[in-house]
């Protein structure tokens, strides 16, 4: 008898509250929806990204060197935290990019995107490693001052080319 009253009371409560319930229900619906679409979303923005840094690769390896600059320079604009640092390395290692300042405001922009304090320190020490290659040797040293202050994962090899 009991769990028959409290039956009664719960379906008295569902019907006169159906219309929030759609509504709630509707909701979770629509930010599960959502939240998929997103991840969807994602992984179809990184296999683009990365089909593009192939591209790079092979546009390198055949000579273009416009074209490898211009597709490693979306990769970095595109903010992927993962590509974008490859991009910047290959820019460096292949030294494609002969203006200095444009090379350091690159540097700036993959610094952003990283989500990681480590990874942001890396590329700060590589800024560093740059810098001293292009002859402003007090910038990089300050820059490596820097890491060494911070305790990073990078300091005793930053401290190692201090001395």
């Amino acid at each position: 008898m009991e769990n028959e009253i409290k039956n009664n009371k719960i379906l008295e409560m569902i019907k006169a509250n159906k219309f929030i319930l759609y509504i709630i229900s509707t909701i979770i619906l629509l930010i599960f929806l959502s939240i998929n679409y997103f991840d969807y979303y994602q992984k179809k923005q990184n296999n683009k990204i990365s089909e593009q840094y192939i591209k790079a690769g092979i546009y390198l390896a055949l000579k273009d060197v416009e074209k490898s600059e211009t597709i490693y320079k979306e990769i970095i604009l595109s903010k992927n935290h993962f590509y974008s640092l490859l991009s910047l390395n290959s820019l460096i290692e292949n030294e494609i990019i002969k203006d200095n300042d444009e090379m350091l405001q690159l540097f700036d922009k993959v610094k952003n995107v990283q989500k990681n304090e480590e990874q942001k320190d890396l590329v700060l020490f590589k800024k560093a490693l740059y810098l001293m290659n292009i002859s402003k040797v007090d910038e990089g040293h300050k820059i490596l001052k820097e890491i060494v202050a911070k305790n990073s994962l990078w300091k005793d090899i930053s401290l190692e080319i201090l001395n």
